[in-house]
């Protein structure tokens, strides 16, 4: 099935180009000038994924994506400029699964689009008879069910978006078990895409702050300065 990509930008150029070559590539897409224009729509017709720019007039994309979070789980990628990191941060926090910097390759953004729709299929696909099904994963008071795509914390559900949760599996897959933010990219971004240490220290803030909504005390996940993440398993 053909994917169906939502592109909201007050750049008219930006939109145009960068729909002209998503639709070379075999992609359907939605254009939108703001995220006004764009909110309604993709609430009520979801896309397969939307790449937002996060400034933008009437209602910028940090709005839209804390707006569009509160009735969907739709995957996100944020357009920002080079001075946008405090955005960056917000945006990833809020629940965007990646960013990408102006000025920006196609390429680029077309394997990241790529990668992420990847990731979200296999999550939602059912395995079929002759393939193993992906076992739960329980850790002390996290349980996992990569099959259904479900994380809880004491029974309590925890909402992760597909990179969110690809980081997550891959330390509790090991516990106690120091994961280098290298090994983390390769899990979350298996395809040849460059991400820099700031998006995964994002997500990692992320989980975090999910998993202290439902735990204020939650500190399984412990940080190795210079050497990376651990998942520390609970008796």
């Amino acid at each position: 099935m053909t994917a169906t990509i939502a592109l909201v930008d007050d750049d008219r150029n930006i939109l145009q180009s960068l729909s002209i070559a998503l639709q070379a590539e075999g992609f359907v897409t939605r254009v939108y000038s703001d995220g006004e224009a764009a909110l309604k729509p993709l609430i009520d017709n979801p896309p397969d994924l939307a790449v937002f720019d996060i400034k933008m007039p009437r209602m910028d994309g940090l709005e839209l994506l804390r707006r569009l979070r509160e009735k969907s789980q739709l995957p996100v990628i944020f357009l920002t400029s080079k001075d946008d990191e405090i955005d960056e941060a917000l945006g990833l926090a809020m629940g965007a699964d990646d960013y990408i910097a102006k000025p920006f390759s196609q390429r680029l953004v077309i394997a990241r689009i790529r990668a992420i729709l990847r990731r979200v299929e296999l999550n939602r696909a059912a395995p079929s008879e002759d393939e193993p099904v992906a076992e739960p994963i329980t850790r002390g008071r996290l349980s996992m069910d990569p099959a259904r795509h479900k994380v809880a914390w004491d029974g309590k559900d925890v909402t992760l978006t597909v990179t969110e949760f690809l980081i997550l599996e891959t330390l509790a897959n090991r516990p106690g078990v120091v994961r280098s933010r290298n090994q983390l990219m390769d899990a979350a971004y298996q395809d040849d895409v460059y991400i820099d240490d700031r998006t995964i220290d994002s997500h990692i803030k992320r989980l975090r702050r999910k998993f202290r909504e439902v735990d204020p005390e939650f500190d399984a996940i412990a940080t190795l300065y210079g050497a990376g993440y651990r998942f520390a398993d609970e008796s």
